[in-house]
């Protein structure tokens, strides 16, 4: 078939596909960065039990490929009687699997956060909690906004996984168009190329941050100078 056959309509679906790309991406990061903020925390906790019970939720999700618990979710629930639409059942999925990354990756900010601010928050009297929120947390986030957006592009190319489910983002909405066209060289070229507009910018950004991050982390450490005799 001739490649003029790509029409406008046929961008118009994959642009649809796009945009679904983009708010499994968006459910995925938000879901997923909630419920890694309270990953991170009880890594960090002083409960022995919190830290081994998030441990052990980190490589078990870790250790398990998405796709997995896509699969368990859209053809495992119906089993038992639980119908979960495929958006639903790829959201949650990629929910788990977000927040167990970004657990471990804002674990490891959290405790990169130079020792002597710690200490210096001890010496001002502050509770383990206050110390996390007035002090260790905001440098925490400077820390780790450029880990989190480089994180996101890998997050967005996870979305193709919905496919498998019936689920319409980019990846599927190519393959519908190739069946109809029977040219996949050109079909999946298109679709490399939104994957790659869409991944591009997140990666030159989360490269930028990198650097800025770098020139703040080289300064003087503010509270414990202060807190110093």
């Amino acid at each position: 078939m001739e490649i003029g056959q790509l029409n406008a309509n046929h961008a118009a679906f994959l642009l649809q596909g796009a945009m679904w790309t983009v708010v499994l991406s968006a459910i995925a990061c938000l879901g997923g960065g909630v419920l890694g903020m309270g990953v991170a925390l009880c890594r960090v906790a002083s409960s022995r039990f919190l830290r081994g019970a998030s441990g052990a939720y980190v490589q078990l999700v870790q250790g398990t490929p998405p796709l997995v618990a896509m699969f368990l979710l859209y053809f495992g629930l119906p089993g038992i009687g639980f119908d979960v639409p495929a958006l639903i059942a790829a959201g949650l999925a990629l929910v788990v699997n977000v927040s167990a990354f970004l657990g471990e990756i804002w674990r490891g900010c959290i405790e990169a956060v130079p020792r002597p601010q710690w200490e210096a928050a001890e010496c001002l009297a502050l509770s383990r909690i206050q110390r996390l929120v007035k002090v260790i947390l905001p440098q925490a986030v400077r820390i780790a906004v450029p880990p989190t957006v480089g994180f996101s592009v890998q997050v967005i190319k996870n979305t193709s996984l919905a496919s498998v489910v019936g689920f319409v983002e980019l990846a599927r909405s190519g393959q519908i168009i190739n069946n109809s066209l029977f040219q996949p060289f050109v079909v999946y070229a298109v679709i490399a190329l939104v994957y790659f507009a869409l991944c591009y910018p997140l990666s030159r950004w989360s490269r930028v941050l990198e650097r800025r991050a770098g020139s703040w982390r080289r300064r003087p450490a503010g509270l414990a100078t202060l807190a110093a005799p």
